[in-house]
């Protein structure tokens, strides 16, 4: 749950200075700018694409960790 309050905190971040790094890399090159847009959008998905194989995979195996209250 750390970790994921972590990754949102660092997304947000870059997501709030995104439009400013690709101004400044559309002075270099707009090319360049829309390849770093797509990059950094499509890692943010990647990561959540990633967990969710991770997690099918646990749950064929039968390795779920349960967490609920046992009596």
């Amino acid at each position: 749950m750390i970790a994921a309050g972590v990754f949102l905190l660092l997304a947000g971040l870059g997501f709030a200075f995104l439009p400013r790094m690709m101004l400044a890399l559309g002075n270099i090159s707009p090319v360049l700018a829309g390849f770093f847009g797509v990059l950094f959008v499509g890692a943010f998905f990647l990561v959540f694409w990633l967990r969710a194989r991770v997690q099918r995979r646990r749950d064929q195996a039968g390795l779920r960790n349960e967490h609920r209250d046992a009596p």
